[in-house]
């Protein structure tokens, strides 16, 4: 194929930093780093090593960098102001396409679908009981949940709660100082778990909740931690009068590392679409599809005289005939 790195030379997602986020500066390439430039300061980092790099307004990418970080596995996610949009997003480090394939088939049969997001329920709530709940009790114990979170955070900080408020396209200008904060700790959440879906071979828009976005599946995701991480988070901020975004991006960032996040969202992302066995697909095996066989080796002639003296099979198919014609 067209990329260079083998399966086997890219570090696993799961090792990797969760996110840079850059704005405001030139993105180039020095061997096999890729450096940041503002009017401060310079920065290298290996490109091997990050996960996903989202590149906000006022950024500069040269060819040479977009070149390495895909060769290294590296999602770019070009985003709006603040990360709360995103708009494109490339190549992940996965080269296999059992896990997009096993998550497609999930998501078109309903009674998998439901299992999948019964299964996603219980992993934030342990102790309740949903292998019997239909999508709508499902969506009815979540809001009472997350309404009940939001409550106890705020008791627990003192930060006044009235209600979440979003807005679409400027999220993180929308409502008071907890509803921004949060707002900018979920963007950086979507980003780290955009990441890990890209990495280890999943759509980032077939999801098993939520519909109808390219990042469907991201915002499943996501959903399993904002209780953990970012709801907690944004109210731990504004009561120690922290209310910027970027107070909300790295600290959330420095609770990943001490939780160990990617390593844990690579694997609930696994568990989900492939079972216990919970393994992603590294290898690209360039097959065929085939209606009889399922697949086939791609790479090969499939002509009749190729395949003549192979024993394994071949098929001559002729012309339909008619079972009420004497002659069938």
């Amino acid at each position: 194929m067209w990329w260079k790195a083998e399966a086997a030379d890219l570090h696993r997602v799961q090792d990797r930093v969760s996110t840079i986020y850059v704005e405001r500066c030139h993105v180039d390439r020095d061997e096999n780093a890729v450096v940041f430039v503002n009017r401060e300061r310079t920065v290298r980092l290996p490109a091997a090593l990050i996960g996903a790099v989202l590149i906000g307004p006022g950024t500069r990418v040269t060819h040479a960098a977009v070149s390495l970080l895909a060769d290294s596995g590296s999602s770019v996610c070009w985003v709006g102001e603040h990360g709360v949009r995103m708009y494109a997003c490339g190549l992940g480090p996965s080269r296999g396409a059992q896990v997009i394939q096993r998550q497609a088939r999930l998501v078109s049969d309903a009674h998998e679908r439901l299992r999948v997001a019964r299964e996603m329920y219980s992993m934030r709530f342990p102790d309740d009981d949903v292998s019997g709940a239909t999508m709508q009790q499902l969506r009815g114990r979540e809001g009472a949940r997350i309404k009940r979170l939001y409550r106890q955070n705020s008791d627990r900080t003192g930060v006044t709660w009235r209600s979440r408020e979003y807005r679409p396209g400027d999220a993180f200008a929308a409502g008071d100082d907890v509803n921004r904060v949060l707002s900018a700790a979920n963007a950086a959440l979507y980003g780290a778990c955009h990441a890990a879906v890209v990495g280890v071979g999943a759509s980032a828009a077939l999801g098993f909740v939520h519909v109808g976005s390219a990042i469907s599946f991201v915002l499943d995701i996501a959903d399993l931690y904002k209780a953990e991480y970012t709801i907690p988070l944004a109210f731990d901020l504004v009561a120690s009068g922290r209310t910027e975004e970027a107070d909300a991006r790295f600290e959330l960032r420095n609770r990943f590392a001490k939780g160990h996040f990617m390593p844990r969202v690579v694997r609930d992302v696994l568990r989900l679409i492939m079972g216990e066995e919970g393994t992603s697909a590294e290898a690209d095996d360039h097959k065929l599809w085939d209606e009889v066989l399922g697949s086939v080796e791609g790479g090969v002639n499939w002509s009749l005289e190729e395949w003549r003296s192979r024993t394994e099979y071949f098929v001559i198919s002729g012309p339909e005939l008619d079972p009420n014609d004497a002659a069938f």
